[in-house]
């Protein structure tokens, strides 16, 4: 199988050289490109389409995202090799800083199919968000990334960020209007960096998890990140999952982040799941 590697330059805190140097090394003339915008991505992709079978997306959550929604619902194979400040999607599906495992696993040419999802006109692999989480990537892409920084962010917004406004637009899902911290619509288990916002989430069961979680007092902060960080996070006052396939709602913000991404987007929102929609690389 033909490969082709896709490179965001502003990953990875901008030192994507190694990389190069150590593919260079066991890849004679390596097909790539170092992509500094999506018209980059889109025309490399168009020109090479025909010649390639696994696409490469070296970045984070939000570089693979951008190739990933190339490939839906074609014979294309998504690999990853993971240079993001979280790497949630990479987590989830098995892929590491190892260029020699990526290769072998290339040379096996053994796939999955995977659901993505819609968040309106949007296309989300991973975990889309918001509210809280959705400020946090607005004021999180302002520093220089890196999970410290993350968490700096979070603190700091945490108290002084006042909750959403969350109403549905089914007849069965109306018990759950009302006023959020966050919202989140998971894919997988993880944001990244493995904070796990929905651990029973699975990536190929034609559902997401929305994600309900009440603004909870200081109190409850360090139970709310032990469960979080160690898989542990349910159903509780704080806390409500509830998996769909699709879903509508009206949210009084625009604030959102899509796969680790800020972006904005107007109500009202409409989520729907793209089932084994991917092809991902195993």
């Amino acid at each position: 199988m033909k490969f082709a590697f896709i490179i965001n330059p502003y990953s990875a805190k901008k030192n994507y050289q190694p990389f190069l140097e150590s593919l260079s090394k066991k890849v004679e003339n390596p097909l790539y490109i170092v992509s500094r915008s999506l018209e980059d991505t889109d025309d490399f992709i168009r020109r090479v389409w025909n010649d390639v079978d696994i696409f490469v997306a070296v970045g984070g959550d939000g570089t693979i995202s951008v190739v990933a929604q190339k490939l839906i619902n074609t014979n294309k194979i998504l690999a990853v090799f993971p240079a993001g400040s979280g790497n949630g999607f990479s987590n989830e599906t098995n892929f590491n800083k190892n260029i020699s495992r990526l290769l072998e696993k290339i040379e096996e040419k053994k796939f999955r199919e995977i659901d993505t999802f819609m968040v309106n006109e949007h296309f989300s692999i991973n975990v889309s968000g918001t509210g809280f989480d959705g400020k946090v990537v607005k004021e999180f892409e302002k520093t220089d990334r890196g999970f410290k920084n993350y968490i700096k962010v979070s603190i700091q917004t945490f108290f002084k960020y006042k909750p959403i406004k969350i109403k549905f637009l089914e007849e069965n899902y109306k018990q759950y209007n009302g006023k959020y911290l966050m919202l989140n619509i998971a894919n997988t288990r993880q944001f990244g960096n493995n904070a796990y916002i929905a651990p029973m989430a699975s990536k190929s069961d034609g559902l997401v998890d929305l994600v309900l979680v009440k603004k909870f007092p200081l109190t409850y902060s360090p139970f709310f990140a032990f469960r979080m960080f160690t898989k542990r996070l349910k159903d509780d006052d704080y806390v409500t999952y509830l998996p769909v396939s699709e879903i509508e709602f009206k949210v009084n913000t625009k604030t959102w982040h899509i796969d680790g991404e800020f972006k904005k987007i107007k109500s009202p929102i409409h989520i729907k799941v793209l089932p084994k929609s991917l092809r991902i690389l195993v």
